[in-house]
């Protein structure tokens, strides 16, 4: 197990390069963006980026993990969107309510992540399949709850998403220190190393004893977590939970994960480079709407950005 774990670490370190090339663009693109417009330099702007990109990044976090160990979350979007109008219409107004449904959200998105998981081992099929129809599945019992907004929240409950520590938004203060306590998880505790290793290669990962299964819900359950965060900080950010908030989450959430190196094969990559692939992807966003450029167009530019890194690191693949 040791042998195998100092491997998986070394698959770490090895999406190094792909981190410096995401560094690179996003100070590229800042510099571009400075040229177009001296507000987007401004500090009031890049706050704003910092903010918007939170639920975006709390997401991608969680896809990141699935994505390590060869998986995907396909669920993602209909979960925010089931868990955002779940919390907002049974707080609907009351403080009281607030932390005991807001505990009760990142329960139930665990909860919903584990089925993810434990769905996967019990059919051994791929992940995508699964995920793909508990996202149908979770998108049907939203529109049987609610075909629109549901409840609300107290107007406090914004400070999750406006709110200022040391000047900075809260969410993207919590949002960074998550992302470093994952990497750190992922770097030195075992367990998070056996992540990369199932990832990189299953069946051996399953001969030298490692826990595939626990991982497998784990990592399932973890974006699960996410997803709740992620309802909750736009909640607080909209003041209520609708059908359509996670609608553009699912594919969002995988731009990032491939922009910040993270292999879709599993076993390469890390939650870092997805930070700043997160970052990278709404500093172009908003500079495109700087240059009033369609969100129409920003899908667009999405995929080509997918498809891009994906031929980028197939090709580094097979150069080595």
């Amino acid at each position: 197990m040791t042998a195998l774990a100092i491997r998986s670490f070394n698959f770490a370190t090895k999406s190094r390069s792909g981190l410096l090339v995401v560094i690179a663009l996003l100070v590229l693109l800042f510099f571009f963006g400075a040229l177009i417009s001296d507000r987007f330099r401004s500090v009031s702007n890049l706050l704003n980026v910092f903010e918007q990109s939170t639920g975006l990044a709390l997401v991608s976090l969680g896809q990141t993990l699935t994505v390590l160990t060869g998986g995907i979350d396909l669920s993602v979007g209909s979960m925010i969107s089931l868990l955002s109008v779940l919390m907002s219409g049974t707080i609907d107004g009351e403080a009281a309510r607030v932390l005991p449904v807001c505990i009760g959200i990142l329960v139930l998105g665990a909860a919903i992540g584990s089925l993810n998981g434990l769905t996967v081992i019990w059919l051994r099929v791929h992940p995508l399949i699964v995920t793909l129809g508990m996202g149908a599945l979770l998108q049907g019992v939203t529109l049987l709850y609610t075909l629109g907004p549901a409840g609300s929240v107290p107007f406090e409950f914004d400070y999750v998403a406006y709110g200022r520590l040391l000047g900075l938004p809260v969410g993207a203060v919590f949002t960074i220190a998550l992302f470093i306590l994952v990497a750190l998880f992922l770097r030195y505790v075992p367990f998070g190393r056996a992540i990369y290793a199932v990832g990189d290669d299953e069946i051996g990962a399953r001969l030298m004893g490692l826990p595939r299964k626990r991982v497998l819900v784990f990592v399932y359950a973890f974006s699960g977590i996410c997803c709740a965060l992620t309802a909750i900080y736009l909640v607080g950010r909209f003041g209520v939970g609708n059908v359509y908030t996670g609608q553009n989450y699912t594919l969002a959430s995988i731009t990032p994960v491939v922009v910040g190196g993270t292999m879709l094969t599993g076993g390469r990559g890390g939650v870092i480079g997805t930070l700043f692939g997160v970052y990278l992807i709404s500093l172009l966003n908003n500079l495109l709407n700087f240059m009033d450029i369609s969100s129409h167009y920003q899908l667009i530019v999405q995929g080509l950005i997918i498809i891009l890194a994906v031929s980028v690191y197939v090709e580094k693949k097979r150069a080595v």
